[in-house]
């Protein structure tokens, strides 16, 4: 009897583990069919784009893409790139050591230092627009990329130490404790011992930064105009009030999408290794 409840427990699991990768493959392509839908329209001409209901036949063409690159997006991207690679390396550099004072060092009352951390992402990003916006414009910072990339390092510092708190607090003593022993410095031990054993961490919230920087759209839309515009901003421009060229925006949102799509691919293991990193207590 027991041996019989055995077998029918196990398939009782296999069945539900069963049912829950198809539920999880069910919701994955839900994600993914749009993305994908994006790039098929992409390769469509505007009026076969236009269709209501979509073709799916319709002949496909670069035309989408030689308009975009026919207006010049190099530039707009550059500037994000550039906002997003310094900023997020700034909140690496500000964050680690932050983190670790919370966590392997611990502060009197770090539980309000965490807690004020977080407060300051709960302020609405317009309620802070039009003081930064009189600021900029005081010191002469308006369509200036330095003053994007303060702006996205104060907004995403806060996630960081976060995120690298729950790394570092997974971190051995008894690694802290040799490397004191060895006579190893603050420094040699943040970077030699510290640094290795939590990079999966580090990348991941690099890559998390980096995203939120890269997709950021208010403040540069208002703070930029020429000079400093950034890629999303730069798509903004394909809503004009001759209509909304759907397949050159989907060709522009695809390239767009790219350096993030690669930065993901890229970092995939570590980001994995991070998260779940970051899960276990």
């Amino acid at each position: 009897m027991s041996g019989q409840a055995t077998i029918v427990t196990g398939k009782k699991g296999r069945g539900g583990g069963m049912a829950l990768s198809a539920l999880a493959w069910i919701v994955g392509t839900l994600f993914v069919l749009p993305v994908l839908w994006m790039a098929l329209t992409s390769f469509h001409r505007e009026e076969d784009a236009a269709k209501n209901p979509p073709d799916l036949t319709a002949p496909l063409t670069l035309d989408g893409f030689r308009s975009f690159f026919d207006t010049g997006p190099w530039p707009s991207i550059a500037n994000s790139l550039t906002a997003s690679i310094l900023s997020t390396a700034l909140v690496i550099l500000l964050a680690f050591p932050a983190a670790y004072a919370l966590s392997i060092k611990p502060v009197k009352k770090w539980t309000d230092v965490l807690f004020f951390f977080l407060s300051t992402k709960m302020l609405p990003v317009v309620a802070g627009l039009l003081p930064i916006y009189l600021f900029a414009q005081f010191a002469g910072l308006l369509d200036n990329i330095w003053l994007l990339v303060i702006l996205y390092t104060s907004m995403n510092l806060p996630i960081a130490v976060w995120m690298l708190r729950s790394f570092l607090a997974e971190v051995p003593v008894e690694i802290l404790e040799a490397a004191e022993v060895d006579g190893a410095g603050l420094t040699r031990t943040l970077r030699s011992v510290v640094a290795p054993v939590v990079m999966p961490g580090i990348a991941s919230a690099a890559l998390i930064c980096f995203i939120f920087s890269w997709n950021e759209l208010l403040f540069a839309r208002v703070l930029t105009g020429t000079v400093a515009q950034t890629a999303p901003v730069f798509l903004t421009g394909f809503v004009t009030s001759q209509g909304l060229f759907l397949a050159k925006v989907c060709a522009a949102s695809l390239v767009v999408s790219l350096p993030v799509l690669i930065a993901g691919f890229a970092a995939q293991d570590k980001l994995v290794q991070g998260l779940s990193l970051g899960a276990v207590k």
